[in-house]
């Protein structure tokens, strides 16, 4: 397997930024998926890594090999993208075959290494059959196959399951982390999705604007968003967001309530808040609880049912719109009034300004 070094690494379509300066290390056996919305830069970092695009400025390296500016042949890199991209006039053997045969693999070898990742993957009964009579979660194994057999120093994954629905999606995505594990290989993941980042990454790297917004485990990005863009883009649904006002010790909220601010917060907020004392309190919808008397009051005008819990929509009195998730049993008709509790160690506060976290004092 390999590490992967990324510095200072850029990408600029004529005076448009597509990757603004980047640092990354991927560790040899590390999963990392780079995360964000369209057009945020992922798919074109992994292009950078692989070879298929090149560099602007900075630079790459495998294994502590600059491979800034080598072709993708001499890379030692499998690219697995999202829409299979099979040969549709061969066989699934043929497709998985080709970049053996391609390196001229002699024929016993061949043969040994396709039946051996076919039966990994579970598609040894379909390798006489074409893409054209697979299912989408036969062709994407098939795809997976064939980056599999070169035994490669990385896998780079481009969206490998946007085209796949519901249950194909959770099967593969199982699928290709017991992968992972098995191999324990070096890879990189590029999605959309933050369900499929925060189940399958070691780490993920959050994007927007062509920019890392932050670097760290899934619990790093849920727990401790480095911004109000991570805090809001994690989750399902995001972060709650709250206006407050800082002062003497307590967090003024909508109604008439007040927070009050352990030290370490105090600490931080008058180390890193301007006069004003503008803040942002965040919190998760599961961190909230009803209660008799509590941090928030609003009223109750939407509910999920979502099976094992409830996810309830709440208008506080300056009509901003929070979710708390309860359990199913809980009852909370439309148009009830509902007392809402914070879980202190759960709550976060931003920069109103900067939008960026504010850091606890240690």
């Amino acid at each position: 397997m390999a590490t992967i070094e990324l510095r200072k690494v850029e990408k600029v379509f004529g005076t448009l930024p597509a990757v603004l300066p980047m640092d990354l290390t991927v560790q040899d056996g590390e999963f990392v998926s780079l995360l964000g919305p369209s057009g945020c830069g992922k798919t074109t970092t992994l292009r950078m890594i692989s070879g298929l695009e090149t560099v602007s400025s900075g630079q790459i390296l495998l294994n502590g090999r600059d491979v800034t500016f080598a072709h993708p042949s001499a890379r030692d890199i499998a690219y697995v993208f999202q829409f299979y991209a099979l040969y549709t006039h061969m066989t699934a053997w043929e497709n998985i075959a080709f970049p053996l045969q391609a390196q001229n693999v002699k024929g016993n070898e061949v043969h040994q290494r396709v039946a051996e990742v076919a039966d990994m993957l579970k598609i040894s009964h379909l390798l006489k059959l074409r893409p054209g009579s697979l299912s989408g979660g036969d062709q994407q194994r098939v795809a997976l196959a064939r980056a599999l057999v070169r035994r490669p120093a990385a896998f780079l994954m481009d969206e490998p399951l946007g085209a796949l629905d519901a249950d194909f999606r959770e099967q593969m995505r199982a699928e290709i982390k017991r992968l992972h594990i098995r191999l324990n290989a070096t890879s990189v993941y590029v999605t959309h999705d933050q369900v499929e980042a925060m189940a399958m990454a070691d780490r993920i790297v959050v994007m927007s604007k062509a920019a890392v917004q932050q670097i760290g485990t899934p619990a790093d990005v849920y727990y401790d968003p480095a911004n109000l863009f991570v805090a809001n883009f994690i989750g399902s649904p995001g972060m709650n967001f709250i206006k407050g006002q800082y002062a003497n010790g307590y967090m003024e909220l909508p109604g008439n309530h007040k927070l009050e601010i352990s030290d370490d917060w105090k600490a931080a907020f008058t180390k890193q808040l301007n006069p004003a004392g503008a803040v942002v309190i965040g919190f998760r919808p599961e961190a909230g609880q009803m209660v008799a008397q509590g941090d928030l009051t609003g009223e109750v005008y939407a509910v999920d049912m979502n099976g094992s819990d409830s996810l309830l929509y709440l208008s506080l009195v300056d009509k901003t719109i929070i979710r708390v998730r309860v359990d199913r049993s809980v009852k909370a008709p439309v148009g009830t009034v509902a007392n809402i509790r914070i879980e202190p160690q759960y709550i976060r506060f931003f920069n109103a300004e900067t939008e960026a976290a504010i850091k606890r004092e240690a």
